[in-house]
């Protein structure tokens, strides 16, 4: 009977040992698979770096809107004058025609 208990427990070791080998596995898998706290680190400086050079980027960009939109400002000031001396000039031009 001895026999018989020492075989079992022998057969019942060596298929919990391979479930074991085989769980260790899977664990091993799993630990590869997962961030780890240095990697959300990275990530985080990362996203910080990019939100730094997006917020540059933005005022500069915004920069540049509000000076074009100045010069655009300046050119239609200096459009409405030529066009207000082009009208007088029109007006005299008809008035001298008229006299002859």
């Amino acid at each position: 009977m001895d026999d018989k208990v020492f075989s079992l427990l022998e057969k019942m070791y060596a298929d919990l040992s391979g479930k074991i080998d085989n769980m260790d596995k899977k664990m091993q898998g799993i630990k590869s698979e997962m961030v780890t706290k240095d990697d959300l680190i990275k990530i985080e400086q990362k996203l910080v770096a990019m939100e730094d050079k997006m917020d540059t980027n933005y005022k500069t960009l915004f920069d540049g809107y509000e000076q074009t939109y100045e010069k655009l400002n300046t050119l239609e000031k200096k459009v409405d004058e030529i066009d207000k001396k082009v009208e007088k000039q029109d007006v005299e031009i008809r008035v001298i025609k008229g006299v002859k």
